[in-house]
């Protein structure tokens, strides 16, 4: 056995000397007061006397203390390893997601989805890049869930300034970020865009062993575009309505990877999430070296709680005399 905190057992000699004190502050009224005030002083009772409730608490004193420095039994060093999964996670942040089919918009309720996503992820390293015409990166990946949410929850209308939907965009930053892996995961959240053939994005997906996840988020009815600068009209003024593209639904299976079509229930993620990890095994092994050791410190702990237990119910209850009647019958 062996302790966490040896240095704390340096404390264990300071209780001699509170029985030394104490020992003598009690010497000290026995002989400057009468022996029936020093009786009621230091009244007795209970199950133990005053020598017996110091030696518990002191006892109980040294068992917390022993507690404190964590006794350990070490059972030596330990290899742990850790799979993970990289993803990378792409906005499509066309003007179509700013549709109101969906409450409040196709974006923002892609940026939730994300939010549910990070929840039910764990083993993950995720990356973030924002997409229409051209691709940029949001985040590199990471493991700092925290800072992602915050990246995204920020992401708004001033991200927006290229027209159009490049699917082969989003591939290629994907290419570009995990071109050592074996096996690559791209999750898109989009409409689908105006594209009706992907078979340029599933060629290259293919070759570079890319298997794409699709969240689709519109409706077949379709709705209007609103920005800052009010509603999306197109030359002649007329109101644009933007509808869910299904041809996108191809990219994600030819491609080996899951087509989901959005869903304002919550378990939606946990099946992407899922699939994810279904479809790409973990990559990634990280080795960890940690201490392999059996915590004792509960032993001493509740030892030192229950002897404080104990000197506290053998205090000396004190009872109310009642004077006896002295009236006639």
């Amino acid at each position: 056995m062996e302790f966490i905190y040896p240095y704390l057992l340096i404390l264990l000699l300071l209780l001699p000397i509170l029985w030394i004190l104490a020992e003598r502050g009690g010497d000290s009224l026995k002989h400057r007061f009468t022996p029936e005030l020093y009786e009621k002083m230091v009244r007795r009772g209970g199950w133990l006397g005053r020598r017996g409730r110091r030696a518990l608490l002191l006892a109980a004193m040294a068992l917390a203390i022993v507690a404190l420095a964590r006794p350990v039994i070490d059972r030596g060093e330990i290899k742990v390893e850790q799979e993970t999964i990289d993803l990378i996670v792409a906005f499509d942040i066309s003007q179509s997601m700013f549709a109101d089919d969906v409450y409040p918009n196709r974006f923002e309720l892609a940026k939730r989805k994300f939010f549910d996503l990070l929840d039910v992820t764990t083993e993950a390293r995720i990356g973030v890049i924002g997409f229409s015409s051209r691709a940029f990166l949001v985040a590199p990946l990471t493991h700092d869930f925290a800072s992602l949410r915050y990246l995204v929850k920020h992401m708004g209308l001033e991200y927006v300034s290229l027209k159009g939907t490049d699917m082969m965009a989003p591939l290629e930053v994907t290419q570009s970020l995990l071109k050592d892996r074996d096996k690559k995961a791209l999750l898109i959240f989009t409409d689908g865009g105006d594209q009706r053939d992907f078979s340029k994005e599933i060629d290259y997906a293919r070759r570079h062993a890319i298997k794409v996840f699709v969240y689709a988020i519109g409706t077949d009815k379709g709705g209007v575009m609103k920005t800052d600068h009010g509603v999306v009209r197109d030359e002649k003024g007329n109101i644009v309505i933007t509808r869910l593209n299904p041809a996108v639904r191809t990219l994600a299976e030819e491609t080996g990877g899951l087509y989901m079509p959005f869903s304002l229930g919550s378990g939606d993620m946990r099946r992407m999430a899922e699939a994810i990890r279904h479809r790409i095994q973990a990559q990634k092994h990280k080795s960890e070296t940690i201490r392999d050791r059996e915590e004792l410190f509960y032993y001493p702990l509740a030892g030192s709680l229950f002897l404080f237990w104990s000197a506290w119910v053998s205090l000396p209850i004190r009872r109310r005399e009642i004077p006896k009647s002295g009236g006639k019958a």
